[in-house]
C-alpha cells in the first residue's frame, strides 16, 4: 500500500479522500511471471566450485547459504541478496585472495548471467511500480510549500511538525516517509496556524513607520551597568560612552542617563559599550522594540568599536570602564531575533568599524520578537576556580564595541491587504476581531505599548454572500495549492460541506472558511507528490525539478510551462534547471542536501570537552561560521561548474577572519565568507578537513579513526561499510594519553573477525587523524595527564590546562596497496579517483532528488550520466544537470 494511503482512509470518514492526483490511479500492469527458482547451469556450476565451500548450509559464513538460494529475483531479499553476490565477485572481494581465483572466463559468464537476470527483474519492477514510492512531503518541504503559497516567508513550521524517517542518507525517501495520528494532527495545527498568521493583522493597512531606539533607553543595556550579585566586576558591567570619551559621573549614578531632547546633538553621541560577547547575565538587548506584527522590517544600527583602558599596575587585564578611546580593529557582530526567554534566531552579521557608522539589514520578524547583537569574538566571562581574565586583553588596554542607537523601518508591505490575505478573502470588508476582556492589543499604528507584547486581535471577514464567496474563494485557493490542475467541480464537493459544517456549529465566516483550507492543507494533493509509474508528466516533472533543487512546489513559471505541456523539451529543462539554481531560493537545496549527506544538521549536537578543549568552548561565532563553510563552498562548486575533485582537494576556502585564525592560514577580514586562494602547502581545501565536517565526526572530546574513515567511506566514497560483529567492543580513544588510538586499533585488528573491515575503514580515518574534534591542527594528541602542560585563557576567562601526550601518526596504506603520509598525500589519492567522487555524487543527488537510490538497473544510466559529465571533469553544476536530463530524474 502507497504511504499515502493511510492518511487517504483517515480522511475518507470526512469525505475529504481520493486518490493522489485527483484522477483514479490506473490499474498496475501485471508483472511477468518470475524466472525458474533453479538457477541457471552457470551461475551453479560456478557456485559449486568457488563458493559452497564456505556458503553452504553447514558453514554458513557470513551467514549467508548459497545452496538455498533461489533465484526467484521478484522477491526483494533474494534480489539484494544476488547483487551483494555479483558485486564482490565482479570487485575481486570474492572469493577471497587466500582462495583459488576463478577463470577469467567463468568469472565473466557468470557475472553476465546473474547481471542480465537482476537488470530484468529489477526493470519489471520499474515498470510495474516506478523507481520511488509514492511518499509525501518531508518537513522541510511542508514548511515551504505553505510559506510560498500564502506569502510568509518568515513562518517556522518545521518545528512543530515530527522528525522525518530517513533511509539512504535523506528524508525524501516514501518507505520512511510515513503518516501517523500524531502527525495528521501536527499538519492540522501547523496548517492552521499558518492560515491565521498569513491574514491582515489590521483592517486597515499599518504606517510603515521609521522609530529609532536610543540604547541608553533600554532597560537591557543600562541594567547591568550597576554592579549587582550577578556582576560584580567590569568585565560584566556595561559602560556609557560619549563618543570616544568615558562618563564616569553617569557610570557613577551622578549624572543622567541620557540627556534625552533635551540636547539632540549630545544625544546623538551617547552609546553604551561592552567588552563581553552576550551572554548571560550580560544579554543587552534593545528590549524596548518588540515587532508590532509578523513582516519584513529594515534594521539600522549605529555604533562602532573602542578600547577600554587597563585597570592599574598589576590589574591592567581589568578594564578601566572610564578610559576609554578609539577601537583598533573591526569587532564582527551578529544580530539574532530574541523571544523570551532566550529563543534566539539569527538575522545576520556585519562588521562594526572604529569610525561610527550605520549597517543596515532587511529581515524578517517574527510579532513579538526583540533584537540582540552579540560581539562574538569578545570573550564570554564564566565563573570557575578563579577570578576569569580576559584572554584579548593586552597591557594598555582591551577591545570593547558601543552602541549608540537602533532604528526600525516597519513592517514593510509590498501589498494590502497582504497577498495571502488575498488569496484567502481576496477583497472582502474586514473588521477588527474583537477582543477578550482584559486585553490590549496594540496599537493600530504598529508599535506596541510598553511591557508585555500582546498580539494584534487580528481582522474578521464579512461576506454578504457567504455561499458565493465561500465556493469562489476554494475556488482560487485550491488552484493556487494544488500542483496540477484541477477539476473544481469535484474539488469543491470535498471542502465545501467542511465550510458548511463548520458554520452550522457557530463558527463565523471567517473560521468556517479557514477550517475548509487547513483541509486542503492537509489533503493528500498537497502532503503528498502525485507520480505514476513511467515517464513523469509535465506537473510532476515540475513538482520534481522545484522540490529538488528549492525545496518547494513548483512557482508560476514552472506551471505554466507545466500547462503548456513544455516542461520536457531539453531546452526547456535545462533553461528551468538554470534559472533554479540561479535563484537565491537554491540555498533551500544546499542547505537541505548538505544538512543530510554530510550531517551538517547535528553540527551542535555536541559541545568541545570544557576541560581538554577549552579554547573552542563558547566559541558561537567559530560553530557558526564552520557551519556556514561548507555550504558557501559547495555552493561556489554549483555556481562555478567546478570539478568534483574539489570535494576532497581544492585550492581554495571560503573563509572569514575566525575560521582564517583557527586554521592557521593567512589573514582575512570580516565576518563575510569569501573565496580565498590557500597556501600550496595547505593541508586545507575540500570538504574533508572543513571545521563542521571534523566536528560531526567527533564527539567533542575525543576523534576515532574509525568514525572518521566510515564516514569517509560512505558519504565521499559511496562505499558503505559493514556493520561490526556482535559481541565485539568499540574502541574508545585514551584520553589519559598512555597510548594512541592507532596502538589500541592495531591490536584490535588482529582479531580476524575484524580485521577485513578495517583494513578499509581505518586508512581514511588515519589520515584526518592531525585534526582535532573542531578541525584545529595537531602534532600531539591531548590528554588530562601525562606530558607535556599547555596553558592558556579560554574565551570564558578562565585559565586552562592540558597536556601534550603522543605524536600524531596520519599515515596509512589503501587495500589496493597505496601509501601516504598524510592528508595531503590522501587527498591527492582520493582526487586522482575523479570519477568514483563523481559517481558518488551522482548518487547521493539522485536520492534527493528522485526519493530511490540508484538500483542495480539504474546503474547503466547512472554510467551513461558521468560519461556525458565527463568533458567537464564531471563538474559539479553538469552532474546536477545531467541527472535532470535523465530517465532517473524524468520517471518515476
Amino acid at each position: 500500500m502507497k504511504r499515502c494511503a493511510f492518511w487517504i482512509l483517515l480522511l475518507a470518514g470526512f469525505g475529504l479522500a481520493r486518490p493522489v492526483g485527483g484522477v483514479d490511479t490506473p490499474a498496475l500492469p501485471p508483472s511477468s511471471p518470475p524466472p525458474a527458482g533453479s538457477r541457471v547451469r552457470v551461475v551453479d556450476r560456478f557456485v559449486s566450485a568457488h563458493c559452497l565451500d564456505c556458503h553452504d548450509t553447514e558453514t554458513r559464513k557470513g551467514g549467508l547459504d548459497l545452496s538455498a538460494l533461489d533465484f526467484h529475483l521478484d522477491a526483494s531479499t533474494n534480489f539484494a541478496a544476488w547483487v551483494r553476490i555479483h558485486d564482490r565477485v565482479d570487485s575481486g572481494e570474492m572469493p577471497p585472495p587466500k582462495r583459488t581465483r576463478p577463470a577469467a572466463a567463468a568469472q565473466d559468464s557468470f557475472l553476465e548471467a546473474v547481471s542480465s537476470r537482476l537488470l530484468k527483474a529489477d526493470q519489471r519492477r520499474i515498470a510495474r511500480e516506478g523507481r520511488a514510492t509514492q511518499r509525501r512531503l518531508n518537513r522541510y518541504e511542508y514548511e515551504n510549500a505553505v510559506r510560498d503559497l500564502l506569502g510568509v516567508p518568515w513562518l517556522p513550521l518545521r518545528d512543530a511538525l515530527p522528525e522525518d524517517g530517513e533511509a539512504h542518507r535523506f528524508n525524501k525517501v516514501g518507505d520512511v516517509l510515513d503518516i501517523s495520528h500524531v502527525q495528521m494532527a501536527r499538519y492540522l495545527g501547523a496548517a492552521d496556524l499558518a492560515l491565521r498568521q498569513a491574514m491582515a493583522p489590521y483592517p486597515d493597512r499599518p504606517p510603515t513607520t521609521t522609530r529609532r531606539y536610543y540604547t541608553r533607553d533600554q532597560r537591557s543595556w543600562t541594567g547591568p551597568m550597576k554592579f549587582n550579585e550577578f556582576n560584580t566586576a567590569p568585565e560584566r558591567a556595561t559602560f556609557p560612552s560619549l563618543g570616544f570619551e568615558g562618563q564616569p559621573a553617569v557610570r557613577r549614578g551622578e549624572a543622567p542617563i541620557t540627556v534625552g531632547t533635551n540636547d539632540p546633538a549630545q544625544r546623538e553621541l551617547e552609546g553604551m559599550g561592552v567588552v563581553a560577547s552576550a551572554y548571560e547575565p550580560i544579554e543587552p538587548k534593545w528590549n524596548e522594540f518588540k515587532a508590532p506584527v509578523a513582516g519584513r522590517y529594515r534594521l539600522r544600527f549605529f555604533g562602532h568599536t573602542i578600547w577600554v583602558g587597563p585597570g592599574e599596575s598589576n590589574k591592567w587585564s581589568i578594564p578601566n570602564l572610564d578610559r576609554l578611546s578609539r577601537g583598533r580593529r573591526d569587532e564582527p557582530i551578529t544580530i539574532t531575533a530574541e523571544t523570551p526567554p532566550r529563543l534566539l534566531r539569527h538575522l545576520g552579521d556585519f562588521d562594526l568599524t572604529p569610525e561610527p557608522r550605520v549597517h543596515e539589514l532587511e529581515v524578517d520578524l517574527l510579532a513579538g520578537e526583540m533584537i540582540r547583537p552579540d560581539a562574538g569574538r569578545l570573550f564570554r566571562s564564566r565563573p570557575g576556580a578563579a577570578r576569569w581574565q580576559n584572554p584579548l586583553a593586552e597591557r594598555d588596554g582591551q577591545p570593547g564595541v558601543v552602541f549608540r542607537w537602533l532604528e526600525v523601518e516597519g513592517p514593510l508591505f509590498d501589498d494590502w491587504p497582504p497577498a495571502g490575505h488575498r488569496l484567502l478573502f481576496g477583497d472582502l470588508p474586514r473588521t477588527r476581531r474583537s477582543t477578550g476582556p482584559g486585553t490590549t492589543p496594540s496599537e493600530e499604528g504598529g508599535t506596541p505599548k510598553p511591557g508585555k507584547f500582546r498580539p494584534p486581535p487580528g481582522v474578521e471577514v464579512v461576506s454578504s454572500a457567504p455561499e458565493a464567496d465561500a465556493e469562489r474563494l476554494l475556488t482560487g485557493f485550491l488552484r493556487a495549492a494544488y500542483r496540477r490542475p484541477v477539476d473544481t467541480k469535484a474539488e469543491l464537493k470535498r471542502f465545501l460541506p467542511v465550510y458548511r459544517s463548520a458554520l452550522a456549529k457557530g463558527n463565523s465566516f471567517t473560521d468556517a472558511l479557514l477550517a475548509a483550507y487547513t483541509a486542503v492543507l492537509c489533503s493528500p494533493e498537497f502532503l503528498c507528490v502525485a507520480e505514476s509509474p513511467g515517464r513523469l508528466e509535465d506537473h510532476a516533472l515540475a513538482t520534481r525539478l522545484s522540490l529538488f533543487l528549492w525545496n518547494s512546489p513548483p512557482d508560476a513559471e514552472l506551471r505554466r510551462l507545466a500547462d503548456q505541456g513544455a516542461m520536457h523539451r531539453p531546452g526547456v529543462l535545462q533553461a528551468q534547471t538554470d534559472r533554479l539554481l540561479n535563484d537565491p531560493r537554491s540555498q533551500r537545496f544546499v542547505e537541505a542536501f548538505l544538512d543530510y549527506w554530510l550531517d551538517l544538521r547535528r553540527v551542535q549536537a555536541t559541545a568541545p570537552d570544557a576541560n581538554l578543549y577549552s579554547d573552542y568552548y563558547l566559541d558561537d561565532l567559530l560553530t557558526e561560521s564552520a557551519t556556514a563553510e561548507p555550504r558557501a563552498f559547495f555552493s561556489e562548486l554549483i555556481r562555478a561548474d567546478l570539478p568534483a575533485r574539489h570535494l576532497v582537494s581544492s585550492d581554495f576556502a571560503m573563509l572569514n577572519e575566525r575560521l582564517a585564525v583557527h586554521y592557521g592560514l593567512p589573514a582575512v577580514s570580516g565576518v563575510a565568507l569569501k573565496k580565498t586562494a590557500l597556501p600550496p602547502d595547505s593541508v586545507r581545501g575540500g570538504l574533508l578537513t572543513q571545521a563542521a565536517v571534523l566536528k560531526v565526526t567527533a564527539n567533542g572530546t575525543t576523534t576515532s579513526p574509525v568514525v572518521r574513515g566510515a564516514w569517509v567511506m560512505e558519504r565521499i566514497l559511496g562505499q558503505k561499510p559493514p556493520a561490526p560483529p556482535p559481541g565485539v567492543p568499540a574502541v574508545e580513544p585514551d584520553i589519559r594519553g598512555a597510548t594512541t588510538i592507532r596502538q589500541q586499533l592495531d591490536r584490535h585488528r588482529h582479531l580476524e573477525t575484524c580485521a577485513a573491515c578495517h583494513v578499509k575503514i581505518d586508512p581514511p580515518g588515519f589520515a584526518l587523524e592531525n585534526f582535532d574534534v573542531m578541525g584545529g591542527w595537531r602534532e600531539r594528541y591531548r590528554s588530562e595527564a601525562g606530558g607535556e602542560r599547555a596553558l592558556g585563557i579560554a574565551k570564558s576567562g578562565q585559565k586552562f590546562e592540558f597536556h601534550l601526550a603522543l605524536p600524531v601518526d596520519a599515515s596509512g596504506s589503501l587495500p589496493d596497496g597505496r601509501t601516504f603520509r598524510d592528508i595531503r598525500e590522501f587527498k591527492q589519492l582520493l582526487a586522482a579517483e575523479d570519477r568514483v567522487l563523481a559517481r558518488n555524487l551522482a548518487r547521493q543527488l539522485t536520492v534527493y532528488a528522485t526519493g530511490a537510490p540508484i538500483g542495480f538497473g539504474d546503474r547503466r544510466e547512472l554510467e551513461a550520466l558521468l560519461d556525458r559529465a565527463a568533458s567537464s571533469h564531471y563538474g559539479v553544476r553538469t552532474l546536477i544537470q545531467e541527472l535532470v536530463r535523465s530517465d532517473l530524474f524524468q520517471r518515476k
